[in-house]
């Protein structure tokens, strides 16, 4: 494990960091020289996971917990406001937090797909809701997972919740399909010097494995990749999608005009973005 202090002096937020990719991510942030925000579904989770990391070696004082339900919408909106008041400047986003669509469809209590939520429209809202400290960094930079899996899916725009033909691969690849169109449109917008990225950085072995058909490496192994383009000495290119630490060529309709537009329509809709923060 990598303990150069490359990330001193950057705070950083990973969602989803209670255990695999993000529990990894979170510890070589930490270790590295980083304040890290270790975000879980709970507060018991979030703790737990503080607890694990320091075991594992991390500085107890660069850590702290944080909590939202990603099925919560409102959760979200609470969380980007308490950690923009305690930090008013974010240096890295760590977009990891993300289910398997479920093998039934789900909805949230927002009538959302539960994939689609939790996957997509709960990163868009905190990335959204946290530009200000994003901006106030030098630098900041913006490292969502994603997947191979998006590039053989589609949006069903008139169908997003999937009530008419649902599967679980449609729902998972629907999700990190708009989360990438999400991503590579945010770059085009960012100040100079800030960065926005996706990644593919392999197969783990975590709950959304199966969903590849195939075997994974372990989570700590994968998470070396995530660690490395989050690294500032990293040149990276903005708005890309990669696979590991190469850049790859994205679905058709991550750069396709109309359906960026859309989306990002459809995403302030579903989020209330306009309405809560106009």
């Amino acid at each position: 494990m990598s303990t150069d202090l490359s990330f001193s002096d950057r705070t950083a937020l990973v969602t989803g960091a209670t255990e695999g990719i993000g529990l990894q991510t979170a510890l070589r942030l930490a270790t590295g020289g980083a304040s890290v925000i270790v975000h879980g579904p709970t507060a018991d989770s979030a703790a737990a996971a503080v607890r694990q990391l320091v075991s594992a070696g991390a500085p107890a004082a660069s850590l702290e917990p944080a909590e939202a339900d990603f099925t919560d919408l409102g959760q979200v909106d609470r969380l980007a406001e308490e950690l923009a008041d305690r930090h008013p400047r974010l240096d890295l986003l760590v977009h990891n937090a993300g289910i398997a669509a479920p093998e039934r469809r789900t909805l949230t209590g927002a009538g959302n797909e539960i994939c689609f939520q939790v996957n997509y429209l709960a990163p868009y809202l905190l990335t959204r809701l946290l530009e200000r400290s994003l901006t106030r960094s030098a630098d900041s930079r913006i490292v969502a997972l994603g997947s191979s899996l998006h590039r053989t899916a589609n949006i069903d725009w008139t169908d997003v919740t999937r009530a008419k033909r649902y599967s679980r691969i449609a729902a998972y690849g629907q999700s990190k399909l708009a989360l990438t169109t999400f991503v590579s449109a945010l770059a085009q917008w960012l100040p100079a010097g800030h960065t926005a990225l996706s990644v593919h950085p392999g197969i783990a072995e975590t709950a959304i494995r199966p969903l590849y058909g195939t075997s994974g490496r372990p989570a700590a192994e994968v998470a070396e990749t995530v660690v490395a383009l989050c690294r500032p000495s990293t040149e990276v290119v903005n708005g890309a999608y990669y696979e590991g630490l190469t850049p790859a060529a994205a679905g058709a309709q991550v750069t396709e005009k109309r359906s960026v537009d859309r989306l990002l329509k459809l995403s302030e809709r579903l989020t209330d973005l306009v309405a809560t923060r106009a």
